[in-house]
């Protein structure tokens, strides 16, 4: 496996970023702002979606990690609070579970060449340690499972979240469960 660098998407990391959402592919049309705008994003320009994530990046709080290889960006994990995500709570298959403040892993994406080496893996590991530090008491996901659904996913596979601890809480429709871990517990 891989050594990987796992930095939070700062100001100073934009550059990085940008160059691995540089793609024809839906990441480079979305920019991270599906679970922020909903299906609106479609319907703006990939520029307005880059600008708005910029905006998100340089206001701060970090609104993610990234994974490097080298000087090499190769994956994303947007972690922020749920709250920040309006669509996530617009959308019927993922409804809040209770009234926890909830840091969410609402998107993963790894830059073609480097998939299926464990860098998704590893971005949800350090999500969860980078919630920790934060002080966050519980970390959601909403992963598809492979198992009643094989569409592709930008918001990882469910046995990669069990892997790392996080277990099933909800299951609104049988290929997305909600999937949470609880830093505060024993």
């Amino acid at each position: 496996m891989m050594q990987l660098e796992i930095r939070e998407l700062t100001p100073d990391q934009w550059p990085a970023l940008e160059d691995l959402f540089d793609t024809t592919g839906p990441v480079g049309r979305c920019w991270c702002m599906y679970w922020r705008v909903g299906a609106a994003y479609r319907r703006r320009e990939p520029s307005e979606n880059r600008q708005d994530l910029h905006d998100v990046v340089f206001d701060g709080p970090p609104p993610g990690i990234l994974a490097f290889d080298g000087d090499l960006a190769v994956g994303w994990c947007q972690l922020t609070p749920r709250r920040t995500l309006s669509a996530l709570d617009e959308d019927r298959r993922f409804p809040r579970v209770d009234d926890s403040c909830v840091a969410s892993i609402s998107c993963l994406y790894v830059r073609t060449g480097y998939r299926r080496q464990g860098v998704t893996a590893a971005l949800v590991e350090a999500a969860v340690e980078h919630a920790r530090r934060r002080g966050w008491e519980v970390v959601e996901a909403y992963p598809l499972d492979a198992e009643h659904s094989t569409s592709a996913t930008h918001t990882g596979y469910a046995t990669t979240f069990e892997r790392a601890g996080f277990v099933t809480v909800a299951r609104p429709t049988p290929s997305r469960p909600i999937m949470r871990l609880d830093l505060a517990g024993p």
